[in-house]
């Protein structure tokens, strides 16, 4: 479970998250929305423990982020908005390069189902041959890797068609379901988000995103 206890970021001039506290259960798909600047990929950074929160707690599994920060980031899967590949490789080498920098250790074989899971087919083609949805597959593909707990996604299907979204959704929904995966996914998609997440979480003053989801029946927290 992850719990999150007052967590803000402030800077001299600018405060870019005003006090957050919410609790995620294992197996859930949470959304975060708002409008840009609220705050989303802050708090996603906070969460993968790549930035530091001006004030606030957060545990995971019970494990405290500032005692045990080493051991949490070994369960933390974290995409952002970037593709992160290295484009001149092939799938299979950028997937086997990303290999030697994780946690655990996967076989060749086993890194090639993860992308067949994905319904991402092009294991010996150079990353640059590939389309933005084939793209954005991989990128997914290496945060699974080292097999996390919790995944962190910074609007990981922005610009693809709407089958590659389809299917990353459908298997972001396995992985929850069946492998007890936390996931939190941000997304500007109202269709995509309501449709793959459990619950959503709103931050920003704009109320636009809570009327909205409200509207959809959702089960919303606002901040």
């Amino acid at each position: 479970m992850l719990k999150v206890t007052n967590i803000t970021k402030k800077y001299p001039k600018k405060i870019v998250l005003d006090p957050l506290s919410f609790e995620i259960e294992r197996g859930e798909i949470v959304g975060l929305v708002g409008e840009n600047g609220a705050g989303k990929s802050t708090l996603l950074q906070i969460l993968a423990t790549t930035l530091k929160p001006t004030s606030g707690d957060i545990y995971f599994n019970e494990w405290s982020y500032q005692k045990y920060k080493s051991k949490i980031r070994r369960k933390i899967g974290f995409v952002p908005q970037d593709i992160a590949v290295w484009e001149e490789l092939t799938v299979k080498e950028n997937m086997v390069f990303f290999e030697k920098l994780a946690w655990e250790n996967k076989s060749t074989s086993q890194l090639q189902q993860i992308c067949q899971d994905m319904h991402l087919d092009r294991w010996q083609d150079p990353v640059k041959n590939l389309s933005g949805g084939m793209k954005r597959k991989l990128n997914l593909a290496i945060s699974f890797i080292h097999d996390p707990d919790l995944l962190l996604l910074d609007e990981p299907t922005v610009g693809i068609d709407l089958k590659s979204r389809k299917e990353i959704g459908a298997y972001l929904r396995e992985q929850a379901t069946t492998h007890n995966k936390t996931i939190i996914y941000t997304s500007h998609d109202m269709d995509e988000i309501t449709a793959l997440c459990d619950r959503i979480i709103t931050i920003g003053k704009d109320p636009f995103y809570k009327d909205l989801l409200k509207e959809a029946g959702k089960e919303v927290l606002s901040f």
